[in-house]
């Protein structure tokens, strides 16, 4: 017997939590372009086309800046594997999930792992940063800019400058941020930056946008080597060490984004579509604009949760502006409160990683969310819901401390 199952139709929820986002209606209209061939005149220009976008929303002049198919981490792994050899010396700053993680990769590329750490919740000072590195003299620094798992932002100026002054490359994880946060990329001297459309971009998962520097890509393109199966006359261009993986050879996908169009992979068109739409979304907009209403909204979900009674979780002085955590209150369960959110007001808010898991809620205001009507339903939903379970406060201080924060910026 055949099962097919049903047409997809849930309802449509608003997602508040640390990503997936509510996707740009532009964004989804993109996606459903007819495909074309991935060396069809039409499509490269397309490809050129997001090439040239995204170096205004990464804010960089690096010719080498283009998309990783995949998930944001698909665009982590790419420059990590690409960048070190193992036995390389990597510095990894970490005080969160996302450290962890660059740090999990980078040892499974073989590198020798020098870890900078701190307590969730907190920033690497750039002290300890170039105390590290002035003692391993590493190929490549890695950071995450805006680590959703404790919803804090990373300093990177001074890094980017330690960076240069002991010649080590410099890796940005901004999944989280990009377009939703400062970053100028050329400004802060970093040489690798990644991101995700699923955040602040207002995209779905499943395309990475990544620049890299001059100075990273001749790292990388000393590695370089031709896929046998497009070698020419028995050279295949060898130069060091290969790169561990193929799919994530950032030199091989680097020759097929170039005027070389040497084939590497079939291009994930329709996320090539829905990534252009972002990045024109974002740069019609303007980022300028665009991180104040970031920064607004993050603002009065903090000002709405403290009104509540609810504490803010972490460095209030490093804390994203995109990503919120809210200590749950005692009493409180934390699955509980999420489900009822969703099943009784289809919204949904996120938990917690490690030590965190079970004691704060994180909400996320980006993209198409990041706006007053969404962060209003969200906490009008949420106060509902813990007076029913039995938390006190003053019934609509939470959504009336919101409306005072955008009343306040409309004056």
């Amino acid at each position: 017997m055949t099962e097919t199952f049903g047409e997809l139709d849930h309802p449509p929820r608003l997602l508040m939590g640390p990503g997936p986002i509510n996707v740009h209606p532009r964004v989804l209209r993109a996606m459903s372009v007819q495909l074309l061939g991935q060396f069809d005149p039409e499509f490269t220009t397309y490809m050129n086309q997001t090439m040239a976008l995204y170096r205004q929303v990464f804010e960089t002049q690096n010719r080498w800046t283009f998309l990783i198919d995949g998930t944001s981490r698909a665009a982590i792994e790419a420059s990590l594997v690409s960048v070190l050899a193992p036995g390389d010396e990597a510095v990894i700053l970490n005080c969160g999930r996302f450290g962890l993680l660059l740090t999990e990769i980078a040892e499974r590329c073989g590198a020798k792992i020098t870890m900078v750490e701190g307590p969730w919740g907190s920033v690497i000072a750039p002290e300890a940063v170039e105390d590290a590195v002035r003692r391993v003299r590493p190929r490549l620094v890695a950071a995450v800019h805006g680590d959703t798992s404790t919803t804090m932002a990373q300093p990177l100026a001074e890094i980017g400058a330690i960076c240069r002054q002991y010649d080590a490359l410099l890796y940005v994880d901004a999944t989280a941020t990009l377009s939703g946060m400062p970053l100028p990329v050329d400004a802060l001297g970093a040489d690798i930056v990644t991101a995700g459309l699923q955040k602040c971009l207002g995209g779905p998962s499943g395309s990475a946008p990544i620049t890299i520097s001059d100075r990273a890509a001749e790292h990388i393109f000393s590695r370089r080597h031709v896929e046998r199966g497009l070698v020419l006359g028995g050279a295949d261009g060898a130069a060091g060490r290969r790169i561990g993986s193929n799919y994530f050879d950032l030199a091989m996908i680097m020759d097929y984004w170039s005027d070389k169009r040497l084939n590497h992979h079939t291009e994930a068109a329709a996320m090539l579509f829905a990534s252009r739409e972002c990045a024109r979304v974002a740069l019609e907009e303007g980022l300028s604009a665009r991180f104040k209403r970031h920064a607004l909204a993050g603002r009065a979900v903090a000002v709405a949760a403290g009104a509540m009674g609810l504490k803010v979780y972490g460095d209030p002085a490093h804390k994203m502006t995109n990503v919120t955590a809210i200590h749950i209150p005692e009493g409180l369960d934390d699955q509980r409160v999420r489900g009822l959110m969703r099943t009784e007001f289809e919204i949904e808010i996120g938990s917690a990683f490690g030590p965190l898991t079970g004691k704060v809620w994180r909400i996320g205001a980006m993209g198409v969310n990041a706006r007053k009507h969404a962060v209003l339903a969200t906490f009008a939903a949420l106060e509902t819901v813990l007076r029913r379970e039995g938390f006190g406060f003053t019934p609509g201080a939470g959504v009336d401390a919101a409306m005072a924060v955008y009343d306040e910026a409309a004056e």
